[in-house]
């Protein structure tokens, strides 16, 4: 789902305004935005481009030199005197090279995020939006966020003045699916749980610690804290249980989140999805 467009040219052909602007736009920066095709030929580009940039030279030896940096005054304690010396000035010259790197790094990847076609069409996202026509959702890359990250990152969607909607006429109808109680559910538990795992294992840990302590010390009491052992497997079964759950709920989401995308490609208008939908997009 990478790929796929915030708005449909379909959806942006429903209101006359946001169309005549995404034309002018277009014609500006060369891209037809109402061209579904074109939109999505564009993603995969500057996708590639800007990926291009975190893989290159720059990101190895930056990454390799900051790497040295750090590591060699760790071990250049264990050296004389005068070989420290000289290994905490290769140190200053490995972090300049690694700072001057990572910034011609960023500067690289910055002005891929903020080409051009891709700034017309952020132009176009946010007069759409103004306009109240429905984003099915932005990746999180187009606006140099990290991966189902929030914030506004390197590169928003500008905000523009928000305006009257088009009225709609009466015949035609809204295609936007209900939202199922599956749905809703699956929103709200979301970003639940995740520390099942990790308590299990600490609980594990401290019942085979007082149990070692209690051999080791003659310490009877201490044979109590195998206990937490079982207690351990029970947090483990529940994790397990709200971890199937969740996966169930969440395929009923992104079958959802598939059939908005395909009524609003078709022109379809209702609210957009909510951040947790959006990141099923995303992903």
């Amino acid at each position: 789902m990478t790929n796929r467009t915030p708005i449909s040219g379909a959806m942006i052909a429903t209101d006359a305004r946001v169309l005549a602007a995404a034309r002018a736009i277009g014609a500006r920066h060369g891209v037809d935005y109402t061209n579904d095709a074109a939109v999505t030929a564009l993603f995969a580009e500057r996708q590639g481009a800007m990926r291009a940039t975190q893989r290159g030279w720059l990101a190895w030896i930056g990454g390799l030199t900051l790497t040295a940096g750090v590591v060699l005054p760790v071990t250049a304690t264990e050296l004389p005197e005068r070989t420290a010396k000289s290994a905490l000035l290769v140190t200053g010259v490995l972090l300049v090279v690694a700072v001057a790197s990572l910034t011609a790094l960023c500067v690289r990847w910055k002005r891929e995020l903020t080409h051009p076609a891709l700034t017309g069409y952020r132009e176009v996202l946010g007069v759409a939006r103004a306009h109240g026509l429905p984003l099915t959702h932005v990746p999180a890359w187009l606006e140099g966020r990290a991966s189902g990250g929030s914030g506004k990152g390197w590169a928003p969607i500008p905000t523009y003045p928000s305006v009257e909607p088009m009225r709609v006429a009466p015949s035609q109808p809204m295609e936007i699916p209900p939202k199922p109680a599956a749905v809703t559910q699956y929103e709200e538990m979301a970003d639940a749980g995740g520390w099942h795992d990790e308590t299990g294992c600490l609980l594990l840990l401290a019942g085979l610690i007082g149990a070692g302590w209690a051999w080791s010390q003659d310490v009877p009491l201490a044979y109590g804290l195998l206990a937490l052992i079982p207690l351990a497997i029970v947090v483990w079964m529940a994790g397990s249980r709200q971890g199937d759950e969740k996966q169930a709920l969440r395929a009923e989401a992104e079958t959802y989140v598939r059939a908005v995308a395909a009524a609003q490609a078709a022109g379809a208008r209702g609210p957009e999805l909510s951040p947790v939908l959006k990141k099923l997009l995303d992903e």
